[in-house]
């Protein structure tokens, strides 16, 4: 572990060194490459800046201990000993964090397909909440929204919803996300007051670029249809509503939202492109799934991931066994309490995993 830090270290310089040649500056593309790198190894060179230190202070300290008369001194630098072995434990498990390579979609934008599933007009109810929640959630990260698609209903509900969230670490943050949400509560049609239990999937794939994935343009099939509303009422006089199918495995996208059948096509191509390489990676993860069945995070949309339960003002992440009674802030989107120990035990399995 040290001679690869050893080896960050010296990269670290080295950039440092090129970041300020003007002729670096000159080329945009390579210094911003430049500047990224070195961001990424900054945390990783600071923390390991401050192992070397608490070493250096482990010794002096081990030499007073071996030297010092006065037992009033020796206790104190045994004191001072224990409290920098404690630091340099604990840098120790940050350093090995650090080092675990991380997931190069992390970074990427993301898009949400949010889709009602059982409990019928109460799961589209409940899948308006999550869509709030998550944009509430983007404007406590600065992150951008934007609904590229979506299949209303006519008490406010959404039969499903396409949502793009552009921002810093988005789909890092996000990924966990995937999956089935049940909803416990008393329905507003129901007049008896019974508690009824609804479901909602959620998919979270990275938003990727074209040319990070072979699509063939014949084998996208377009068709074209007018734009309907709830209750299926035409909500537009053209054909600019547009259905993508890719032919070799029959993925369909359906978007509708705006008045332009060209910014309709558009919109459907980035869900589709997401759709295919998510797919892909999929297939890949299931290859490796025998060596890692225990570990969350897989990204299984039909695995239960989370109950919400109104009468108890709950919210269950079953992963986990995390439960706060707090339902009320997290449907604001005060997430972090869920996503931040999710990916705490992620990186905890990944570091077994390397043992």
């Amino acid at each position: 572990m040290f001679e690869k830090l050893d080896e960050i270290v010296t990269r670290y310089e080295e950039l440092e060194t090129l970041i300020a040649d003007p002729q670096v500056l000159a080329d945009q593309a390579r210094y911003k490459q430049l500047l990224q790198e070195h961001s990424r190894l900054a945390e990783i060179v600071e923390a390991y800046r401050k192992y070397r230190a608490i070493q250096d202070q482990i010794a002096e300290s081990k030499d007073i201990i071996q030297g010092e008369r006065d037992p009033e001194m020796r206790a104190m630098a045994q004191e001072e000993l224990e409290s920098l072995e404690s630091q340099r434990a604990e840098l120790e498990s940050t350093l090995k964090s650090l080092l675990i390579p991380r997931d190069p979609m992390d970074s990427k934008n993301t898009i949400l397909e949010i889709r009602a599933g059982t409990g019928g007009e109460e799961a589209a109810l409940f899948a308006a909440d999550l869509y709030r929640m998550y944009s509430r959630y983007a404007e406590f990260r600065n992150w951008k929204t934007e609904i590229m698609n979506s299949n209303p209903t006519e008490i406010g509900g959404f039969k499903e919803l396409t949502v793009s969230v552009s921002g810093k670490n988005a789909y890092g943050d996000l990924k966990y996300e995937s999956g089935v949400h049940r909803v416990q509560r008393v329905p507003t049609t129901e007049s008896g007051g019974r508690i009824h239990t609804s479901a909602v999937t959620v998919a979270v794939l990275p938003e990727v670029k074209e040319t990070e994935i072979e699509i063939k343009p014949e084998d996208i099939r377009m068709d074209v249809f007018r734009s309907s509303g709830p209750g299926g009422q035409s909500v537009n006089t053209t054909d600019s509503a547009v259905r993508l199918t890719h032919l070799p495995t029959g993925t369909v996208v359906s978007c509708q939202d705006e008045k332009s059948q060209h910014k309709n096509r558009a919109k459907a191509l980035r869900i589709l492109t997401a759709r295919l390489y998510e797919a892909e990676e999929a297939r890949k993860r299931a290859e490796r799934a025998e060596a890692r069945k225990s570990q969350i995070g897989s990204g299984d949309r039909s695995q239960r991931i989370r109950t919400y339960n109104f009468p108890q003002n709950r919210v269950t992440d079953h992963r986990i066994n995390l439960t706060l009674y707090k339902l009320d802030s997290v449907l604001e989107g005060d997430l972090d309490e869920i996503i931040e120990p999710i990916k705490l035990r992620v990186r905890e399995e990944e570091l077994q995993a390397q043992t």
